[in-house]
């Protein structure tokens, strides 16, 4: 089992390498298996949904690295209890295509299996995002 600093450790330098736009050093964190899933109505924000496996998930978050600069990370609070976490955080966002930048919430819940994150479930505000897309 992966302890709470390990785990905590290892989702920091995913934060800091998903704020520099380094898809090799996100993609460190994840098991090759992982699982990231963007929480939302796929009707309202095509993105949301489920992939599995490292380069699907590869794929999905360099398109996001693409399209939204994260600007500052301010963690309201964190929870990590046996081989999950969860971490609520307040992002500074600027979409990349026509520079508008907005403030969200975001709630990450992971869970690690050899080290790794296997499972990362993101919940974010899709109706703002859909807004600040549609422009």
């Amino acid at each position: 089992m992966t302890s709470r600093d390990e785990m905590l450790q290892t989702i920091m330098r995913a934060y800091k390498a998903r704020e520099e736009g380094n898809i090799e050093g996100l993609m460190a964190a994840f098991h090759p298996y992982a699982v990231f899933e963007l929480k939302g109505d796929k009707s309202m924000l095509e993105v949301a949904g489920a992939v599995e496996g490292h380069s699907k998930v590869r794929a999905a978050l360099s398109e996001f690295i693409k399209g939204f600069q994260f600007k500052k990370r301010d963690i309201l609070d964190v929870i990590v209890e046996g081989d999950r976490a969860a971490v609520h955080s307040r992002l500074e966002v600027s979409f990349v295509p026509t520079n508008k930048s907005f403030t969200s919430d975001v709630l990450d819940t992971f869970r690690f299996e050899d080290g790794k994150i296997i499972k990362l479930v993101e919940f974010v505000d899709t109706a703002l995002i859909k807004n600040v897309i549609a422009g």
